[in-house]
C-alpha cells in the first residue's frame, strides 16, 4: 500500500508540473484562434485607457456618467476619423504625382550605375546556372483570359478591403464604449478573480494599475502624436510632398520597438530621392529623423514619463516576434502598450507576480543576491563591476558592504550550514571575495573620514576579530574595509588570534575599539561569549561591539546575546551601527580632556 500511495502521490507531482504548462499551451491556441474578437478587445482596451482620464474630466466638471463617456469617446473616434481622412488624402495627392518623379529616380540609379551593376550580377548568376547545369526556367504560356466578373463581384472586391477596417473600428468603438460605461463593475470581477481576502490590498493595486496604465498609455500616445507633428512640420518645411502622411507614419510606428523609427523613414526617403533632381533634400530627411528620435528617446520621455516603460530590452523583442506571430502587424504595434499592461499588472497584483519578473526591468535578483551569484561562479570581475557601479552611483564602500557584500556572505554561511555547499564551491566563494577586496584596497577614503581624530586612524586603532564560523574571517575583513574607507585604523584579525601565545596587536594601550565578527548561521551565543571572554583578558578595558552581521529581528541567537550581555558589550546588526558607534567613542574620547603629567 505505501509503494503504491507513493506512486501516486509522484503521479499527481507530475500532473502539478504540466499544468502550467498546459495552461500555457491553452492560452496561446486561444490567442492565435481568437484573434478575429481579441485584436478588437484589446484595441477597446487601450482605446479605453486613453480616454478613461477624459472621461474622469468631463464628470468632474458636471456632466453625468453616460455624457462624458460619450462625449470622450466622440472625441476619440473624431480624432482617429480625421487623421484617417487625412491620410487617403495624402495618399490620393501623392498617387497622382508618382509619375513625375520617376525621370529624377532614373536619373539618380543611372548616377549610381545600378543597371550596370545590375547586370554584372545577371551575368554572374547565369555562369553559375551554366556552370551547375542548372536551365532557366522557361515562361508559362499565357492563360486564358478570365470570364469577365459580374457587378455584383467587382462590388464586392472593391468593397472587401474598405469594409473589413471599418466592421473591425465599429466592434472596437463599442468595446470602448461598453468598456467605459461599466469600469466600476469590471473592476469588480478582477477584484473578485484576484482575491477578496485582502480585500483592501487589491482595490488599491487594481487602481492603481489602472490609473498608472491610462497616465503611461496616454503619455505614450501624447509623445508619439507630438513626434509626428514635429516630423511632419519639419518635412512641410523643407518641402517634401505628403509631410503630413509621413508625420502620421513617423508617429504611429514609433510604437514599433526598436526599429518603428528606421522604417518610417524609408517611404519619405525615397520620395524625397525621387522628388528633388540632386541629393539635398533626402539629406535633411535623414538629418531630420536622426536628431528627432534621439532627442524624443532620451529628453522628453524621460521628463514626462519620467524613465523607461518598465520593460527590459529582451522582453520588448521577445513580445514583438510573439504579438507580431499571433496577430500580424496589428500585433507589432500593439507588442509594447499590451506588454507594459502586463508588467503593470504582475508589479500591483501578487498573483501576477511572475510577469514583472519575466517581462520588467527590474533586476531580478537582489544585489546581495546577485553578490552571492557571482562569487559561487567564480566571476570575481562581475563583483567588481557591481562595486564599482555602486560607487559610481555615490554609495559609499561602507554602505555598499554593509548592504551586499555582508549579506552575501551571510547567505552562503546559510548555505553552508544547511550543508547545501560544499567544501571547494565555499573555497571559490573565499578567493573571490578576497580579489573583490584586493581591487577595492585603493578606493579613495569617504569625506567623512576627516572628521575622525588622528588616534583613531592609526592601524588597529579598531579591531575586527572573526568569530568561530568558516566565513566569519572574511566578514571582518568586509568591515574593516569599510571602516577604513570611512577614516578609521580598522584591522582584520583571525578568531585564532586569541589563542596561544598573545599577537602583537592585541595591545591594550594601541586598540581603541574591538569589534567582533560573526554571521548568524556559522556560530552561537555559547561560542559569541566565549569570545567575549578572550578579548576581555587580552583587551581590558576596550569597549566591545558584537556585529551579529544582518540577524533578523526574531533570531533567537540577537535574542539571547541581549538579554544575556549584561551591558558587557554592544551588539548591533549592520556595519553602519558599528561605524556610527565608533565615531561616538572617537568623539568622546576627543571631549575627554587628558591629564597632565606629574612633575
Amino acid at each position: 500500500m505505501a509503494g503504491d500511495r507513493r506512486k501516486a502521490a509522484r503521479s499527481v507531482a507530475g500532473w502539478q508540473g504540466l499544468a502550467p504548462l498546459l495552461a500555457g499551451a491553452i492560452v496561446v491556441a486561444a490567442l492565435y484562434l481568437g484573434r478575429d474578437l481579441l485584436v478588437p478587445l484589446a484595441l477597446a482596451v487601450i482605446l479605453a485607457f486613453v480616454l478613461a482620464p477624459l472621461a474622469r474630466l468631463l464628470r468632474r466638471a458636471g456632466l453625468g456618467r453616460v455624457p462624458s463617456v460619450l462625449l470622450a469617446l466622440l472625441a476619440g473616434v473624431g480624432a482617429i476619423l480625421g487623421v484617417g481622412l487625412v491620410v487617403l488624402r495624402q495618399l490620393a495627392a501623392l498617387a497622382g504625382d508618382l509619375q513625375a518623379y520617376g525621370a529624377n529616380l532614373r536619373a539618380k540609379l543611372d548616377q549610381l550605375r545600378l543597371e550596370d551593376l545590375l547586370r554584372q550580377v545577371e551575368s554572374t548568376l547565369d555562369g553559375l546556372r551554366s556552370l551547375f547545369g542548372v536551365r532557366p526556367e522557361v515562361a508559362a504560356a499565357p492563360a486564358a483570359s478570365a470570364p469577365a466578373s459580374s457587378p455584383v463581384e467587382v462590388a464586392a472586391a472593391v468593397l472587401g478591403p474598405v469594409l473589413a477596417p471599418l466592421a473591425t473600428f465599429g466592434i472596437v468603438v463599442v468595446f470602448a464604449l461598453f468598456i467605459l460605461l461599466y469600469r466600476e463593475d469590471l473592476r469588480d470581477r478582477l477584484i473578485r478573480l484576484a482575491g477578496v481576502r485582502d480585500l483592501h490590498r487589491t482595490v488599491g493595486a487594481l487602481d492603481d494599475a489602472a490609473y498608472r496604465l491610462s497616465r503611461l498609455f496616454l503619455a505614450q500616445l501624447a509623445l508619439n502624436a507630438a513626434f509626428g507633428t514635429l516630423v511632419g512640420a519639419g518635412l512641410w518645411l523643407i518641402g517634401l510632398p505628403g509631410a503630413p502622411l509621413w508625420g502620421i507614419l513617423a508617429g504611429v510606428m514609433r510604437f514599433v520597438p526598436f526599429v518603428g523609427t528606421a522604417v518610417a523613414v524609408v517611404p519619405p526617403l525615397l520620395l524625397a530621392l525621387a522628388a528633388d533632381p540632386g541629393w539635398g533634400l533626402a539629406a535633411w530627411v535623414l538629418a531630420l529623423f536622426a536628431l528627432g528620435e534621439p532627442l524624443m528617446g532620451n529628453v522628453f520621455e524621460p521628463l514626462l514619463l519620467g524613465r523607461s516603460a518598465g520593460l527590459s530590452p529582451i522582453s520588448v523583442i521577445v513580445a514583438a516576434t510573439f504579438w507580431t506571430f499571433m496577430w500580424g502587424p496589428i500585433g507589432l504595434l500593439l507588442a509594447t502598450p499590451l506588454t507594459v499592461g502586463l508588467v503593470v499588472l504582475g508589479r500591483h497584483v501578487p498573483r501576477l507576480e511572475f510577469l514583472d519578473v519575466m517581462l520588467g526591468d527590474r533586476p531580478p535578483l537582489q544585489p546581495e543576491e546577485s553578490f552571492y551569484q557571482r562569487a559561487l561562479e567564480g566571476d570575481a570581475d562581475a563583483l567588481v563591476v557591481q562595486a564599482r557601479a555602486a560607487l559610481r552611483a555615490r554609495t559609499s564602500l561602507l554602505a555598499w558592504h554593509d548592504e551586499v557584500s555582508l549579506r552575501g556572505l551571510a547567505l552562503a554561511e546559510a548555505d553552508w550550514s544547511r550543508e547545501v555547499l560544499e567544501g571547494e564551491t565555499l573555497d571559490t566563494i573565499r578567493q573571490q571575495v578576497e580579489t573583490l577586496l584586493d581591487e577595492l584596497a585603493q578606493t579613495p577614503p569617504a569625506p567623512v573620514a576627516a572628521g575622525v581624530p588622528p588616534r583613531w586612524r592609526d592601524d588597529g586603532a579598531v579591531l575586527c576579530v572573526a568569530g568561530r564560523g568558516r566565513l566569519d574571517d572574511l566578514a571582518a575583513a568586509v568591515a574593516a574595509q569599510g571602516l577604513r574607507h570611512d577614516g578609521f585604523g580598522a584591522v582584520a584579525l583571525p578568531g585564532t588570534a586569541l589563542e596561544g601565545a598573545p599577537d602583537a596587536r592585541l595591545d591594550p594601550a594601541r586598540v581603541r575599539l574591538c569589534c567582533l565578527s560573526v554571521l548568524e548561521e556559522g556560530s552561537s551565543a555559547a561560542a559569541v561569549r566565549y569570545f567575549l571572554r578572550r578579548l576581555g583578558r587580552h583587551l581590558p578595558g576596550v569597549p566591545v561591539v558584537v556585529a551579529l552581521w544582518h540577524a533578523p529581528p526574531g533570531s533567537d541567537m540577537l535574542a539571547e546575546l541581549r538579554q544575556e550581555g549584561g551591558g558587557a558589550a554592544v551588539i548591533v546588526t549592520s556595519l553602519g551601527e558599528v561605524a556610527a558607534f565608533c565615531q561616538a567613542a572617537a568623539d568622546q574620547a576627543a571631549e575627554t580632556p587628558v591629564a597632565a603629567p606629574v612633575g
